[in-house]
């Protein structure tokens, strides 16, 4: 018996091309390849079975991530909302966020998602600077990103870009004009993601050739916290580490992976949370990935809450503690070093916490 699932993720895992940092679980191959028909049927398959067993009766939030599920094209798209719809409660209390790239992004597709049910465009623009993007492998430049905003702003109120800081070769003025050139678009939800080169990518092997020099941190800081001061100066609130939101829209379903909320993932290499009061369990494609007791889910719980500028209630760490005494004196630790901070009855993360935040989870899952 498990606690009912409060969030869905499905994964589309394909691209028109792979970008050089790009480690996930995607591949680039062209709109009208018949596999991409087939993946659709088997998730089809599987959105049934759960829909009919009832697992799908609690979900309040629905996120379709990649890769580029845009690249699928409408008519994939259609098919998929359409079958969520019949399946599921898809009432405009449930936020359906969709990820896109701005190459595939038109007035059509966004009619399309829109009349579905979808009501979060999260487009994947990176930076509003040509050479950059060419430097990335994005198959899109500045011009087709503001093109595909302006069409996802046609039908949706909401609509979220992604941006990428400490890149090989990125200026702060760069990286400065593009959050503020998001911010003149209009958009709703910023992401500021610093980039992390990861093993085999393009920027991995141009890195090892010394075509490339490792990432700067301190550079990548000091572009998080620019990014911090144009946004909050535009009327956007920082609630999770690496976001930022108008006031109302802020994105759920992330807030739901931070707050423990079960979250059941459809799709290669989509990951599924399970739980009950005793136990927490995480699959990915058929393998345990996770497998924590009560304690362990309490650490955690501390863990993750901490990635949310409301950090966490001191009843909560009082639940925490009972399980796992040392609480207390790690949080103290914690704050004796300018990690995290204790006003009005809960404990939140600081400026330097968020910086150094594999400090900051790490002495929390410790525990």
């Amino acid at each position: 018996m498990h606690d009912p699932y409060g969030a869905l993720y499905i994964h589309i895992p394909f691209c028109t091309s792979r970008c050089a940092y790009c480690d996930f679980a995607t591949q680039a191959i062209p709109r009208e390849s018949p596999l991409i028909d087939e993946y659709f049927e088997r998730i089809a398959l599987e959105i049934r079975r759960v829909g009919k067993q009832g697992e799908l009766s609690q979900v309040r939030t629905v996120y379709v991530g990649g890769g580029t599920p845009s690249h699928a094209g409408p008519r994939r798209l259609s098919s998929l909302f359409y079958l969520l719809g019949v399946s599921m409660h898809l009432t405009d209390e449930v936020e359906v966020s969709m990820e896109a790239n701005p190459e595939s992004v038109d007035a059509r597709l966004a009619r399309d998602l829109w009349a579905l049910g979808v009501n979060r465009l999260s487009i994947g623009v990176q930076s509003f600077d040509d050479g950059l993007l060419r430097a990335l492998g994005r198959a899109h430049d500045a011009d087709a990103a503001r093109r595909a905003i302006a069409a996802a702003q046609e039908r949706f109120e909401n609509v979220s870009v992604d941006l990428m800081c400490g890149l090989p070769g990125q200026t702060a003025a760069q990286f400065r004009a593009s959050v503020e050139e998001a911010v003149r678009l209009g958009v709703r939800h910023v992401s500021v993601y610093p980039l992390t080169i990861e093993e085999h990518t393009p920027f991995y092997r141009m890195l090892l050739a010394g075509e490339i020099d490792e990432v700067d941190d301190d550079e990548e800081a000091a572009m998080m916290e620019e990014a911090s001061s144009i946004l909050t100066a535009a009327g956007f609130e920082r609630y999770e580490v690496a976001s930022y939101a108008q006031p109302g829209f802020e994105c759920r379903h992330n807030i739901a992976y931070w707050t423990g909320v079960p979250y059941l993932g459809i799709g290669t290499s989509a990951a599924t949370m399970t739980q009950n009061a005793e136990r927490r369990m995480r699959v990915q494609d058929g393998q345990v990935t996770d497998d924590l007791d009560a304690r362990q889910m309490a650490a955690e719980d501390l863990m993750l809450g901490m990635r949310l500028v409301r950090g966490v209630p001191d009843e909560q760490v009082a639940r925490a503690a009972r399980l796992a005494p040392d609480v207390p004196r790690v949080l103290a630790e914690l704050e004796e070093r300018g990690l995290v901070e204790h006003t009005a009855g809960r404990w939140r993360p600081t400026e330097r916490g968020w910086l150094c935040g594999n400090e900051l989870y790490g002495a929390l899952m410790d525990v």
